[in-house]
């Protein structure tokens, strides 16, 4: 066993810093988080200083025994995990451990950082080592202390008020008001017409067009004309005025720079990736985690090839600098190198991010070079990354834009204008996209004919363009990112699961590459606006996390910044859990009278979804009203009462098949064709409201047909079956699922085999509605557990009152998970587990 150990994050990682450091080291991964706070009430006590009491991840203990193994006989460890407030937690977490476990006694235990995993920067850091930094790790804690109480606080007032399995986070919750306004925003639009109106230059040399700006010696803008009569009565005006030809008033020319972007910082890496590459934030984090961690190129071996992708710095290193400029100067010339090297500053103080921009380890390392060891996602990612931070630090682009008046008549003119590259510059190299288009974008890349003071240039054409307005546009994740920048939400290494936990919530739907909110999503949003609006509020989210900066500065103590946030916010939590009306939360709307019926029809958010419903809810009425689920792309705050009452067309009623009556009907898991006792889910193609009896039928004979086909082989007097899945054949007895060796034919598997399997592959059943089966039986509380062994232990116990046993367990097991606050994830009943 080697003298030292050295820990990180990733196996990837180990492998290749273990190359680096020979014998004498021992690498090992922690594989992320190895400690959490426990799952359940009471984690951060806040009566005792915000003690947090921390357990082992199961998924890693494997991993944590192999660390304490290897540090009994290790003279020194040396903690590498990332170098952010993350990872200085986890490199805490590990050191609590082994002090716990009493295995620190006489050893050293030292801090490295790594912000590339090369060679030369392994080992400057190996000669750089310090102790765990405190007041990263308070930072951190607190964070995390802040998200737990959020959590366990608000999600269960979400639960009672709104609906079930919901959740409220201290920093996603902001982000999805920025996308519900944003919706609300675009519902709430009203579009204005405006015209605008171009001429058609047939210069000799080139045509071009040419836009009017002014009107009967007016100014022309956006608004003057806003309907076609008036457009038609300017153009005609205009054309009896211009006799044919625009004459030529006055010719600017002006020259400009334009610098280029600092290197990539984490925020600024996400958007640009999402803009030119269409990654997702997550996507562009995955793949810039392996560009990192180390990539095997040829003879070169494996290696770091950017580095730490998670910083809010734009700074780049004195040898970065000059390796850059090299390449500059020897691929794209001494006129494209500046005499001094360009510095960035950013707005960020925060201390635990303050390395490096996200830069390629070695500029040398061109993209052609390493492109041919890369995958496609890594080349692409590889390439924005060498090319911006090549592109920093070269000379500006140097722009030439031309603009012409020309004239028609003494009262109207039109302005045209172009602009040209004299001199690319940085341009050569890079150019950072764009959400939108301005003018000019539209300007740029457009040259116009030589023109002077006095020139009359031909008329083609004059004509009048109707327009309307646009409602802003829904985020992008790119546009996500950079507006929760702006605005100082969370943190750039946060914003990947920021949009990935309200996917994931469904809270919002990708229409598109654009967020759009679910009726969950908006009835969540509205609630928290609504009632705890402090805490959804973008200036407060922002001042919290500079404080929690702060805290990792050593500026702040963090038990203080917990308390001037806990005592309020308990206090509005407590009194809103009994004061807020459910409907109100929900977001319920009264569309109107069903003229049919003469009830009111409204639209509700109910347990699985958005529904109308016909009749009064109220309880105390005899009369239960009938309910509708709403449409996919329907939205309960859109719906008018038209579309609400054309909900109830279903059950619709086709004919007969085979004697039995086939219907269609909108369910639980979507739209479904019946026939007695067999359903069968129509195709994303088929429309409830139009599909016919011919195309149902067919629905279900094809269910039928697979059900025949599912069993492949019976065993008499054993519960065990092999059948066909979706995902292919399997073994199952009711209760359990096994796996079928691939190299083995089903149809050919005897009872003894089938048994054998089961023992060795057999896992738990998915529920239609829940988890796996035995993982609720668990869940049940023990002392309701006990109780119903020992009732059915007894001949007297009926049926009734098992029933009744199990009902109260399960009721149990519902109000302890409400109170934690533990999200239950519905599954889709599988045909195999695998």
């Amino acid at each position: 066993m080697a003298k030292n150990l050295l820990i990180v994050e990733s196996p990837a990682k180990a492998k290749t810093i273990n190359k680096y450091l020979g014998k004498d080291f021992t690498v090992l991964a922690s594989y992320g988080h190895v400690r959490d706070l426990v799952p359940k009430e009471g984690a951060v006590d806040p009566a005792d200083g915000f003690r947090m009491r921390y357990d082992l991840i199961d998924k890693n203990q494997k991993h944590v025994e192999a660390i304490a193994k290897a540090a009994k006989s290790a003279e020194g460890i040396f903690l590498a995990t990332d170098p952010d407030r993350e990872g200085e937690a986890i490199s805490w977490h590990i050191a609590e451990i082994l002090k716990e476990r009493g295995l620190l006694k006489d050893k050293t235990l030292q801090r490295v950082v790594f912000t590339e995993i090369t060679p030369r920067a392994i080992k400057e850091a190996m000669l750089k080592p310090r102790s765990i930094a405190s007041d990263l790790v308070d930072a951190q804690q607190a964070r995390r202390a802040l998200d737990y109480l959020v959590g366990f606080n608000l999600s269960p007032v979400l639960w009672r008020k709104v609906q079930r399995g919901l959740s409220a986070g201290r920093v996603q919750s902001p982000a999805l008001r920025m996308i519900v306004e944003r919706e609300e925003e675009i519902e709430a639009f009203v579009a204005r017409e405006y015209w605008s109106i171009e001429a058609e230059c047939a210069h000799p040399s080139q045509a071009f067009t040419a836009k009017l700006n002014k009107l009967d010696g007016k100014k022309f803008e956006q608004f003057t004309v806003t309907d076609g009569d008036t457009a038609e009565d300017a153009r005609r005006r205009i054309v009896a005025a211009a006799g044919g030809a625009l004459h030529v008033t006055d010719v600017a020319s002006k020259e400009r720079k334009r610098r280029p972007s600092p290197p990539f910082t984490t925020s600024t890496l996400q958007q640009e990736a999402a803009r030119k590459l269409g990654f997702t934030t997550r996507k562009t984090m995955q793949v810039a985690q392996k560009l990192y961690e180390g990539v095997a190129i040829g003879e070169e071996g494996t290696v770091g090839l950017i580095t730490y992708m998670r910083t809010d710095s734009v700074n780049l290193s004195l040898d970065a600098l000059g390796e850059i400029r090299d390449v500059i100067a020897r691929d794209f010339g001494t006129r494209a190198l500046p005499d001094k090297p360009n510095f960035y500053t950013t707005k960020s103080k925060n201390a635990q991010e303050a390395h490096e921009a996200v830069r390629p380890t070695s500029a040398l390392r061109v993209p052609s070079q390493v492109s041919r060891f890369l995958t496609d996602d890594e080349r692409k990612l590889y390439e924005l990354v060498w090319k911006r931070a090549v592109a920093s630090q070269m000379v500006p682009a140097t722009l030439n834009t031309v603009s012409v008046d020309l004239a028609a008549g003494s009262e109207h003119s039109f302005r045209a204008s172009g602009t040209t590259v004299i001199d690319p510059g940085f341009l050569a190299v890079y150019e950072e996209g764009k959400d939108t288009k301005g003018k000019d974008d539209e300007d740029e890349g457009r040259k116009l004919p030589p023109m002077k003071t006095g020139d009359r240039v031909p008329l083609d054409r004059i004509h009048a363009d109707q327009h309307f307005t646009q409602p802003p546009p829904r985020f992008t994740e790119a546009a996500l990112v950079k507006a929760l920048e702006e605005y100082g939400i969370g943190r750039p290494s946060t914003y990947a699961s920021i949009i990935q936990t309200l996917l994931f919530r469904k809270y919002v739907e990708m229409e598109g590459r654009s967020f759009r909110p679910s009726d969950v999503g908006r009835a969540v949003s509205n609630f928290l606006s609504g009632h705890f609006t402090r805490y959804v509020d973008y200036d407060f989210t922002a001042k919290l996390e500079d404080e929690l900066d702060a805290v990792s500065r050593g500026e702040e103590e963090w038990i203080p910044l917990m308390e001037k946030f806990w005592g309020p916010f308990k206090e509005l939590v407590d009194e809103k859990t009994e004061s807020v009306d459910r409907s109100e939360a929900t977001g319920a709307r009264e569309l109107g009278i069903d003229p049919k019926s003469g009830k009111p029809v409204s639209v509700r958010l109910g347990r699985y979804g958005p529904y109308a419903a016909i009749g009064s809810t109220a309880e105390t009425e005899e009369e239960k009203p009938t309910f509708a689920s709403l449409r996919p792309g329907q939205s309960m705050h859109t719906i008018t009462l038209e579309e609400a009452i054309d909900l109830f067309r279903l059950p619709r009623k086709l004919g007969q098949d085979g004697g039995e009556e086939v219907s269609v009907g909108i369910g639980r898991f979507g739209p479904f064709a019946k026939r007695g006792s067999v359903y069968a889910s129509l195709k994303k193609e088929d429309d409830p409201y139009t599909i016919d009896l011919a195309r149902a039928v067919f629905l279900i004979h094809e269910k039928e047909e697979i059900a025949r086909n599912r069993i492949i082989k019976e065993f008499e007097g054993s519960d065990i079956q092999v059948l066909n899945g979706r995902f292919g054949p399997y073994i199952s007895d009711g209760k359990l699922n096994g796996r079928i060796p691939k190299d083995r034919e089903p149809a050919s598997l005897t009872l003894a085999e089938v048994q054998q399997l089961m023992a060795e592959t057999g896992k738990p059943m998915r529920g239609r509605f829940g988890k796996k089966t035995a993982a609720k039986k668990e869940a049940a509380p023990k002392k309701a557990a006990k109780t119903t062994a020992k009732k059915t232990t007894k001949k007297t116990t009926t049926k009734k009152a098992a029933k009744k046993t199990a009902k109260k367990a399960a009721k149990k097991t519902v109000v302890k998970k409400a109170a934690k606050a533990k999200t239950a994830v519905a599954t889709e009943n599988d045909d195999a587990p695998f």
